[in-house]
């Protein structure tokens, strides 16, 4: 009997999100996330491919097929199990994952029409799990080995999570008075809730994976401490990237330049929009310009609005297509009334008598040919200075490594950039028993990537360990 033809439906459900004209006013989340029929009729949209090319598109390996097959049917409950095999933090992912460069471009739905909203499936799985009560996992028996993990973000946690499950006894060092990483200090509440983050955190206290905070491994102890004092057999390194870039233009030194770093971490871990209800404050002036074109620079564009700014610019020194920052969050970012200033770049910081930021003097440019990220150069244009009035600057132009680990362990090689030297294959160090993976490593990346390394990294370390 011949198969029945797909009925093949061209467009994916939309997201519900907050209005724009009510958004601005709050710290509340934008995408409201599918409702289960959305759920399930976006679900009957994938086609089950045979050779599932949307899997290679996943760092973490996550059977997609499956889950929305599960899905499809109503099988919540198996969906998310099925998720949760590979993926430790599915409702983070579900929200901040960059989907239309990963799984999703690889869609077969999406060479002719739009693809399967594989992102939004997998918040709703996690959003159903976390609603009605997280379901045990299993874990592997004891295995009286004990593996110390450094820093608490999406590496971090990935890596904790497996290896929890191989039945590894895991310590997870935190330096901030939170866990979380980046997850907590560096992406808004509006994207991502930290209500959010602490559940999937509880998820793996109850794998068993104990989380020291106010940790800081190269005070407190050294690595080396750890595996010869402290009685650890390994220790994975992902520490991220939280060490602010800057232009190195005169006048940064000013009040009222911030790094975004600072910017989003006083607002997004310190609660700094709920001042004085917290200790924390941050100044917004009336017109914020923020240095960048990335997703750090949309955050906090858009965080600037939400704290009072009258007008939240953009200044990016490329054009609108050279941006590096996902579709979605540039849409939402002009649909609040963030302004984009584009083929622009500041090439000092102006500021009164009192040290305080009154405007940028910029220059602009023209595009010329490409450089090694691919994108076009940007070529000044002579005699094109001018003013632009400011008087709040954050700077958004990428992360680097913190120093303070690589310092102070001993064999440990880096980079010129400060970047932990892995085997790609392996995240095995120069440093026997150490493995590294995250921004650390690659620099300032994705979550998902930094996730996909905490699992090369797990799968590592347990190798190891049964080899000792």
């Amino acid at each position: 009997m011949a198969r029945e033809k797909k009925t093949v439906i061209p467009h994916r459900h939309p997201m519900p999100v907050q209005d724009p004209g009510l958004r601005t006013r709050n710290f509340n989340e934008v995408a409201l996330g599918y409702g289960e029929e959305a759920a399930v009729a976006e679900a009957a949209r994938c086609l089950q491919c045979k050779n599932e090319p949307c899997r290679q598109g996943c760092p973490v390996e996550v059977d997609i097929p499956a889950f929305i097959r599960l899905v499809a049917g109503r099988d919540f409950a198996g969906a998310i199990k099925k998720i949760k095999e590979k993926n430790a933090l599915p409702a983070v992912c579900g929200r901040v994952c960059p989907q239309e460069n990963q799984c999703e471009k690889y869609c077969t739905m999406g060479k002719k029409y739009e693809p399967v909203a594989i992102g939004r499936l997998e918040r709703f799985c996690a959003d159903w799990e976390l609603a009605g009560g997280v379901l045990p996992q299993k874990t592997a028996p004891p295995t009286g080995k004990k593996v110390a993990v450094v820093g608490s973000g999406p590496a971090g946690l990935t890596c904790a999570a497996d290896l929890a499950k191989l039945g590894h006894r895991v310590t997870v060092f935190e330096a901030l008075h939170v866990a979380g990483g980046v997850l907590m200090y560096g992406i808004p509440e509006f994207r991502l809730p930290k209500a959010v983050v602490q559940a999937e955190i509880n998820n793996l206290k109850n794998l068993g994976v104990e989380i020291q905070v106010n940790a800081v491994v190269g005070k407190f102890a050294t690595v080396d401490e750890l595996l010869e004092e402290w009685g650890f057999d390994a220790v994975f390194i992902g520490t991220g990237a939280g060490l602010p870039h800057f232009m190195k233009i005169p006048g940064e030194n000013a009040c009222g330049v911030y790094s975004a770093n600072e910017f989003l971490t006083r607002t997004n871990l310190m609660k700094a929009y709920l001042f004085p209800e917290y200790d924390t404050p941050v100044r917004v002036g009336r017109k914020v310009a923020v240095l960048g074109g990335g997703n750090v620079a949309m955050d906090a564009a858009r965080t600037a609005l939400r704290l009072g700014a009258e007008e939240s610019w953009i200044v990016y020194r490329r054009s609108r297509k050279e941006m590096p920052a996902r579709l979605e969050e540039v849409e939402h970012a002009e649909e609040e009334g963030v302004k984009f200033m584009f083929l622009t770049s500041p090439t000092r910081i102006l500021y009164n008598e009192d040290y305080w930021v009154t405007g940028l003097e910029c220059l602009r440019y023209e595009l010329g040919e490409p450089d090694s990220s691919g994108r076009r150069s940007p070529v000044a244009i002579a005699g094109s200075e001018f003013i632009m009035e400011a008087d709040t600057v954050v700077v958004a132009i990428g992360q680097g490594p913190n120093p303070l680990v690589p310092r102070t362990t001993r064999g440990l090689e880096c980079n010129k950039k400060g970047n932990i030297m892995v085997d790609p294959q392996t995240a095995a160090t120069s440093k026997p028993g150490v493995f590294a993976g995250g921004d650390v490593v690659t620099g300032a990346a994705t979550v998902i990537l930094a996730m996909g390394a905490g699992r090369i990294a797990a799968k590592s370390i347990h190798a190891y360990l049964e080899n000792r």
